[in-house]
């Protein structure tokens, strides 16, 4: 009997440590990113609408706006001229800020 139940015991712990391993392995493949995400900023003044899609906090209607903005008010002077789009608040700008970098278009003469 007593055997038995420290076999029991056994084939219990080695079964909880091998979900827990499993467990962990899962959260750090599901919270990995790439890394030329990480390493190559978006430019405000010439993105497209589809590459300002892939920061984080943008959606399909936001990179428009954002698009929209720079086309009708001009180029961004510094970075925190995003928050006057409508629907970036200081909060998704905070987010954003080391992900985004202004700089004079070619051939825009300033």
């Amino acid at each position: 009997m007593y055997r038995t139940l420290i076999a029991f015991a056994v084939v219990v712990l080695v079964t909880v440590a091998s979900a827990s391993t499993m467990h962990a392995q899962d959260t750090a493949r599901q919270t990995a990113r790439p890394a030329a995400q990480d390493t190559t900023p978006v430019n405000l003044n010439t993105a497209t609408a589809t590459e300002l899609e892939k920061l984080p906090g943008i959606g399909p209607a936001t990179a428009l706006r954002i698009v929209e903005f720079r086309t009708k008010n001009g180029a961004f002077k510094k970075v925190e001229d995003l928050m006057n789009v409508r629907g970036i608040g200081e909060k998704t700008f905070l987010t954003l800020k080391p992900l985004v970098i202004v700089t004079t278009p070619k051939g825009a003469g300033w």
